[in-house]
């Protein structure tokens, strides 16, 4: 009995034969095996190539990751970097505004819109402002009332810069020792990103115990109006009459919570015409100038001075007002309005603003073409004027008889209703403040 296929072959009758096709068998075995083992190295092979592209990807991906999280800090992103570690210096800033649409300089008030407010979009906007307003060490020069102008508020305050020196090298902040690279455009760069009747004219470097608003040696104010009628001979007089150091009380909106002294020195007054005109009527500018003005002071001493004008009142009564002795309490009237008010300049010690040439150009280009849109403005309004109903075509008649308008009787301010004295406004609000402090049991 044989073996062949692994079958047994029961008819043996040749051993050789048997051993043959026994061989034959074992040897086309072996060459499957052989084609088998081919097939499994080549599987083998096929995976570890795949892992190898797996592990490829995953380490460009985090190598791409990488590249986008150092161009985001390239870019200005600073919420991963320390306010200490980036470059800054404390610099002025002179502006203008238009304040008519503002509800004053401030954001205090929580009015919007406000200049302050919008000038902060644009340093946050431009990424000029390096942590918040607190740690900015801000401050400001004027406080201006809503729809008051400016053509030189300063304001003062840490901005980033290309500045290269230690934190501590003041006179490197001061003096601008830069290194190769020039420092921003702080004119050009916030200009873009303003309203457009909000403008940066120029900037300074100052020392770190700068202060915008103590650090002020004068500030100036100019008041337009026009001449009309009005007597400019007497307001001129009356108007020297404020040039020296008194107690503006009787010319202010009294604030006896936070103002204990109202003695304020006005060193410049004048009253002059403009060059501009319109049909005649000759426009016309109060200047005055001083150390620190109160609140509403400049509106309260146009009303009195367009009185005297008038020749409603005298000019002596500046005096009169200005005696606190004799006359204690304020006179109630009208301040003038805030629209023509503007805070022309504000001066200090060795603070020398500067701007660029290109940015001094894009500033004349860009005032010349908003003077120009508002005098399309104005011709609109004459165009209106030209085209009213004749005066005869009076339709306020009724039966015959016309409603004529009472003119209003001027009263003379010595003559009308006070407003409480600075020392009675204290008591109240001393008791007031007793009362909230103790309360009744």
């Amino acid at each position: 009995m044989t073996i062949s296929g692994g079958k047994v072959n029961p008819g043996g009758d040749d051993p050789e034969s048997a051993i043959e096709t026994e061989l034959m068998f074992l040897r086309n075995r072996v060459k499957e095996l052989e084609v088998e083992n081919a097939k499994l190295l080549s599987q083998v092979s096929s995976c570890q190539c795949q892992q190898m592209e797996v592990k490829h990807d995953r380490s460009v991906s985090d190598s791409n990751s990488l590249v986008r999280r150092r161009r985001r800090l390239r870019k200005g992103d600073d919420n991963n970097i320390p306010s200490h570690l980036i470059s800054k210096r404390y610099i002025a800033l002179k502006i203008m505004y238009f304040g008519k649409r503002f509800y004053g300089f401030s954001a205090e008030a929580q009015m919007e819109p406000s200049i302050e407010s919008e000038i902060f979009k644009a340093l946050e906007r431009t990424r000029l402002l390096v942590g918040d307003k607190k740690q900015s060490n801000y401050s400001r020069c004027g406080r201006t009332d809503r729809g008051v102008s400016s053509t030189g508020q300063v304001i003062a305050l840490f901005l980033r810069s290309r500045l290269k020196t230690p934190p501590g090298d003041f006179e490197a902040h001061v003096n601008g020792k830069l290194g190769e690279r020039p420092e921003y455009d702080y004119v050009r760069v916030l200009n873009r990103a303003l309203p457009d009747d909000i403008r940066v004219i120029g900037w300074s470097p100052a020392p770190i115990d700068f202060h915008a608003r103590f650090s002020c040696s004068a500030r100036e104010y100019k008041y337009f109006f026009w001449r009309e009628n009005l007597n400019l001979t007497a307001m001129d007089i009356a108007g020297k009459k404020f040039v020296g150091e008194h107690d503006f009380r009787n010319f202010c909106k009294m604030d006896a919570a936070n103002v204990h002294c109202y003695t304020r020195r006005v060193t410049f007054f004048e009253v002059s015409p403009c060059q501009n005109s319109h049909e005649g009527a000759q426009l016309c500018t109060f200047t005055m100038r001083g150390s620190a003005f109160l609140w509403h002071q400049i509106r309260c001493m146009v009303s009195v001075l367009f009185m005297i004008g008038q020749g409603v009142e005298s000019v002596d009564v500046i005096d009169t007002l200005l005696d606190t002795t004799k006359t204690p309490r304020k006179p109630q009237y009208l301040l003038a309005s805030e629209i023509p008010l503007v805070l022309r300049t504000c001066e200090f010690e060795n603070v020398n603003f500067i701007c660029s040439s290109g940015a001094a150009e894009s500033l004349r280009s860009h005032f010349k073409n908003e003077s120009l849109t508002y005098q399309l403005e104005s011709v609109i309004y004459q165009e209106a004027l030209r085209n009213c109903l004749p005066l005869g075509n009076d339709q306020s008649l009724c039966n015959g008889v016309e409603k004529i308008k009472k003119r209003a009787v001027h009263v003379p301010l010595l003559s009308r209703p006070t407003e409480p004295s600075y020392e009675e406004r204290s008591v109240k609000l001393k008791s007031r403040q007793h009362e909230e402090t103790c309360p009744p049991v």
